[in-house]
C-alpha cells in the first residue's frame, strides 16, 4: 500500500498549493502535516475518546485539527469504536478499503456497470482506490478484478480489447486526483433504470 502523503483535509492537495475554495488555504504542509502528526501520534498509544484526544494535543486544539482527524477517519485509517478513536492495522485497513460501503459507489461496487455508464462507474472506481491511498499497481489489480467479478465485463460495450488495458487508458483518472461521487451517483442511476 502507498505511504500516506498527508493531503490537505479539504482539497487533498499535497503541497503548498490549495484549491481557490479550500478551507485550509494559505495553511502550510507543515502545518497540515503536524495537525496529522498530532492526532496519529496520540492514538498510535492506543484508542481513546475524542475528547481525551483533544486534550491531549501538544497545541491547541484547531479546525484543522478537526479536518486531518476526519481526513483519517474518511480514509479508514481511524476508526471510532464504541466512544473511542483508534488506528486500524494495516491488514483492518486493507480489509476495510477493499469494499466500498458508501453509496453510490457500493451500489456500482456490487452490481457493476452496464453498457451506458461503464466510463463512468471504472472512473469512480479508480478515483475511489486513489482517495483512499492505494498505489496504482493496486488499484489497476482491484478494478480489473471488480471488472471481472461484478460480471461488468461480460456484459460488453467496452472498445479496448482486454480489463487491463480499459484500466491502463484511465490512468489519468488515478494521477489527477479526481474524486469519485459524481461518477458513481450517474453510474448508479443507469445501473438502477437497467434493473
Amino acid at each position: 500500500m502507498s505511504h500516506f502523503a498527508y493531503p490537505c483535509p479539504d482539497c487533498r492537495s499535497t503541497t503548498d498549493l490549495h484549491d481557490p475554495d479550500c478551507d485550509f488555504g494559505g495553511r502550510s504542509r507543515s502545518e497540515i502535516e503536524r495537525a496529522y502528526t498530532d492526532v496519529l501520534a496520540i492514538l498510535s498509544t492506543g484508542p481513546l475518546p475524542a475528547t481525551e484526544l483533544r486534550r491531549r494535543v501538544p497545541r491547541e486544539w484547531s479546525p484543522l485539527h478537526d479536518g486531518a482527524l476526519a481526513r483519517l477517519r474518511r480514509e479508514q485509517r481511524v476508526r471510532e469504536d464504541g466512544d473511542a478513536l483508534e488506528m486500524l492495522t494495516p491488514e483492518e485497513r486493507t480489509e476495510a478499503i477493499s469494499t466500498p460501503t458508501h453509496e453510490p459507489l457500493r451500489t456500482v461496487y456490487e452490481r457493476g456497470t452496464v453498457p451506458g455508464c461503464h466510463d463512468n462507474g471504472v472512473f469512480a472506481m479508480i478515483a475511489y482506490y486513489e482517495m483512499v491511498g492505494l498505489s496504482w499497481e493496486e488499484t489497476r489489480e482491484r478494478v480489473v478484478e471488480w471488472l471481472e467479478e461484478s460480471g461488468a465485463w461480460a456484459r460488453g460495450g467496452f472498445e479496448e480489447s482486454d480489463p487491463k488495458a480499459l484500466v491502463d487508458d484511465k490512468r489519468h483518472v488515478y494521477e489527477q486526483g479526481y474524486g469519485w461521487k459524481e461518477k458513481a451517483t450517474a453510474a448508479k442511476r443507469v445501473i438502477e433504470r437497467r434493473a
